[in-house]
């Protein structure tokens, strides 16, 4: 099974995460798929960039979004424009 996750990059103590899709069974940091945005939390406000395209593409091929990603996800508004394009399916 393929999910969205983080990938933590960065040096100790300053993280970043990219967002990826990877293979459920490889480990945190390990193999990934495709890159489909990054995270940086240590800013305030907290930065945000995924390419939606690559993001929806992933869902629609039956990608499950971790807990973390999904509230990203839902945050940029990439979740509605899923469930809108499922529906209109």
């Amino acid at each position: 099974m393929v999910k969205l996750r983080l990938k933590r990059m960065g040096a100790k103590k300053v993280p970043f995460y990219r967002i990826v899709a990877a293979d459920a069974k490889s480990r945190r940091d390990g193999r990934d798929i495709d890159t489909i945005g990054t995270y940086d939390p240590t800013k305030q406000p907290a930065i945000v960039n995924i390419d939606e395209e690559k993001a929806i593409e992933w869902l629609n091929k039956g990608a499950v979004p971790t807990d973390t990603v999904r509230n990203l996800l839902s945050k940029n508004g990439t979740m509605a424009k899923y469930n809108d394009s499922k529906k209109n399916k």
